[in-house]
């Protein structure tokens, strides 16, 4: 499970080169990294489960985020191309969009005024987000690869 992110948000006018490559280097790179260093033992084992944590930031953009959203957008797109080459081998690579979920990279944010916005009338729980990965790393995910998986009460779907 590639669960890596940071977040280093401002207008992309003000975004300095520091804050660009940081967020990119952590989530980008560190997919790279972790992956590459597990990817042959999966493929000669003939089995595996790649679960890559992206965002909603990834899927819609978010302004103020263009780095971070950049960074997961990015993992989206080697999500999509890793499932292809190694579907074959019984490896299967996938990811989770969550929206809002309470953990310490929201703890700083308006919590009653964003709530608003999602459907369901409250953040998600990371044990949530446990859950589906979970399934996803299961045997009985063994047909889903490629896929992004929202899960975030309905904010963008």
């Amino acid at each position: 499970v590639n669960n890596a992110g940071i977040t280093n948000d401002n207008l992309f006018m003000w975004m300095t080169q520091n804050d660009w490559s940081s967020v990119i280097n952590t989530s980008l790179n560190g997919f790279y990294n972790v992956t590459q260093f597990f990817i042959n033992q999966l493929l000669r084992n003939r089995y595996g489960r790649i679960v890559n944590i992206v965002s909603v930031s990834g899927l819609k953009g978010t302004p103020g985020q263009t780095n971070y959203s950049a960074a997961k957008a990015g993992i989206i797109g080697a999500t999509k191309a890793l499932a292809q080459e190694i579907a074959k081998r019984n490896v299967t690579v996938n990811a989770v969009a969550p929206g809002f979920i309470e953990t310490e990279m929201t703890d700083n944010l308006d919590q009653k005024e964003l709530v608003k916005l999602i459907p369901t009338n409250r953040f998600g729980k990371a044990e949530e987000v446990a859950d589906l990965v979970s399934f996803l790393v299961s045997k009985k995910s063994s047909y889903i690869t490629g896929e992004v998986i929202n899960i975030n009460g309905g904010i963008y779907s």
